[in-house]
């Protein structure tokens, strides 16, 4: 039986925005529960040029397969190097809500 390939996650950040190192192993612990196998990488958006050439809405982002996990997020273009806040059911959040995570994992992305 063929196992699918690993969903690419990408944390993409910039230092000095807190949230992206508490992010890791939450997004470990929703690929566990939703039986989905990730591979994880960190991404340093180091300057201004990079934040563009990313499309980086800012620290931290979170990608899966290559697609913003924020529902709207391919739609905008204020890319930048900034700390990120998420409109959450919540609030506003340092971090993307873990259902936006959990459907774009199960989805494979886009």
């Amino acid at each position: 039986m063929h196992r699918p390939d690993p969903a690419l996650v990408e944390i993409l950040y910039l230092d000095g925005c807190p949230h992206h190192a508490a992010l890791a192993p939450r997004l470990r612990e929703i690929a566990t529960a939703a039986g989905i196998e990730i591979e994880l990488r960190h991404k340093l958006v180091a300057d201004a040029d990079a934040a563009e050439r990313e499309r980086f809405l800012g620290s931290p982002t979170v990608r899966i397969n290559g697609a913003d996990v924020e529902p709207g997020a391919g739609e905008r273009d204020d890319f930048g190097q900034k700390c990120r806040l998420y409109q959450t059911l919540h609030g506003m959040r340092g971090m993307p809500s873990d259902d936006w995570i959990r459907d774009a994992i199960v989805r494979g992305g886009g």
